[in-house]
């Protein structure tokens, strides 16, 4: 691909991705309801945070892409579109069944669909990696939350 080709495709997957997250990201009544930890970040930050996640996740699919061949790139590519369609079935969990209690099972999957590709790149002495660093950072503690979360709230799944 040109030098502007795996760019624009980069950017257009981690552009689908945040915006099927947010189509699926319902902000209603039911989710300003629950209790939350006073840890909890300012709705306002979310977009910002994903912004700059979705930024790096771009950044290393570029960096990676054009540094492996072969199987290794296809390998990368199948991790890219695992993880995305996990960070999308995440919100779906969360916000639009409003079950947290089962997101959280699919965080740890999330959580291993990043660190996947940090050691295919680490494998090929690529620094890509550190690009994904906050996103695991993030989801990390995104599970961390979600957990809590739900402990606050139990129980889930009574309601519609």
């Amino acid at each position: 691909m040109n030098d502007w080709g795996d760019i624009c495709v980069a950017a257009a997957g981690e552009t689908t991705v945040a915006v099927a997250g947010m189509v699926l990201t319902k902000l209603d009544s039911w989710y300003f309801g629950l209790r939350k930890p006073s840890w909890q970040p300012p709705d306002w930050l979310f977009g910002p945070a994903w912004t700059l996640i979705f930024i790096g996740a771009a950044t290393a699919a570029v960096i990676g892409w054009r540094s492996m061949h072969g199987r290794a790139a296809a390998l990368l590519v199948a991790l890219f579109v695992i993880n995305g369609l996990l960070n999308m079935v995440w919100s779906y969990l969360f916000f639009t069944k409003r079950r947290p209690d089962q997101a959280q099972f699919e965080i740890p999957l999330l959580w291993l669909s990043i660190a996947a590709p940090m050691a295919l790149f680490v494998r090929h002495g690529l620094n890509a990696w550190i690009f994904l660093l906050p996103y695991l950072l993030w989801v990390s503690f995104a599970g961390a939350l979600n957990r809590k979360i739900v402990t606050l709230n139990q129980p889930f799944g009574t309601t519609p």
